[in-house]
Parts: structure tokens; sequence; C-alpha cells
């Protein structure tokens, strides 16, 4: 299990596999970290599905205004959205897009992430100071490695739960 330091800045993801615990880097990102926090005790990430995953690349996921439906209509829609929350402006950094970290999704304008997010399956170095990186996986990666694939998967694994660490009790 790895360690905790900082519970309040921790993320725990259950997926169909098992747990996955994202560290948060507050200090590098700090309005993504607390969109993420704020959405997580909303539970507004809670069933939301992985949307586009490519194999050696990525796992998108966090549309929650269209990613929880299990319509086909709006799995089809799914990644088109975000939350009620404005979007949020770039936070680029210098950590590099490694494999475990997690980035902002956003459109075309850098200024435009607001609830989605991808998990790098691979280090993609190509992304770097283009996406905001705002976590990293510190537990649970061979979960991630699991999800299905597809831009959308036929049958979308999904973020069962999503909570901040020190509200677990």
């Amino acid at each position: 299990m790895a360690e905790i330091k900082d519970p309040e800045n921790t993320i725990i993801i259950t997926l169909k596999d098992g747990e996955v615990v994202l560290e948060m880097l507050p200090e590098i990102a700090p309005k993504h970290v607390e969109r993420m926090k704020t959405l997580a005790r909303a539970k507004a990430y809670d069933n939301v599905c992985f949307h586009r995953v490519i194999d050696g690349f990525m796992a998108q996921t966090g549309d929650v205004a269209n990613g929880n439906m299990e319509s086909d209509f709006n799995l089809r829609r799914a990644g088109t959205g975000g939350s009620e929350h404005p979007d949020l402006p770039a936070e680029f950094s210098g950590i590099p897009h490694d494999r475990g970290t997690i980035g902002a999704a956003r459109s075309s304008s850098p200024n435009s992430a607001n609830s989605q997010f991808f998990i790098n399956f691979s280090d993609n170095h190509f992304l770097n100071r283009q996406y905001t990186v705002y976590g990293r996986v510190i537990k649970g990666m061979e979960h991630v490695d699991k999800i299905t694939k597809g831009e959308p998967p036929a049958n979308p694994d999904r973020m069962i739960t999503v909570r901040v660490a020190a509200d677990v009790a």
C-alpha cells in the first residue's frame, strides 16, 4: 500500500478491479486540484465512464454531464461535457506527462479544462507544457492498465466512486 502523506490532497478512485490512489499536486496546479476535490466531494464523478481509452496512450474520463448516463445516446456524447463550474485556466508546468500522471483534458483552447481528465498509460512527453499535470497514481496502476479500450469502448468501464482520502473513514 502506498503511503498517503496528505489525505486532503489524495484521491481514491474505485474501479471494477480495485482502488487507484492519486497523489494530487496542489503546489503545481492548485485550481485543477481544487476542482477535482470539489467534484469528488459532490460525488459527481461516481459512475462516470472512461469514454476514450487508447492502448499505450491514455484513459480519459470525467465528463460529469454525460458520462454517467447508461443510454447509447449519452455514451456517444460522453467527452463533450464538463461540470456546472466555469472552465479553468491552464496551469502548465515542467512536470512531465510520465506514466501514471493525471492530465487535464481540454478542447483546443488551453483555458478550457473543466472536469475531464486522463491517466497516462505511458510516458507522453509530447503533451508536456500543453496540458496541465495535477496528480499521479501512487497505487493501483495495474487497475488502470485493465480499463477497457476504445473510443468509446463498446462497454465502457466506470469510476465506481471517487473520494478525497481525508473524507474516507
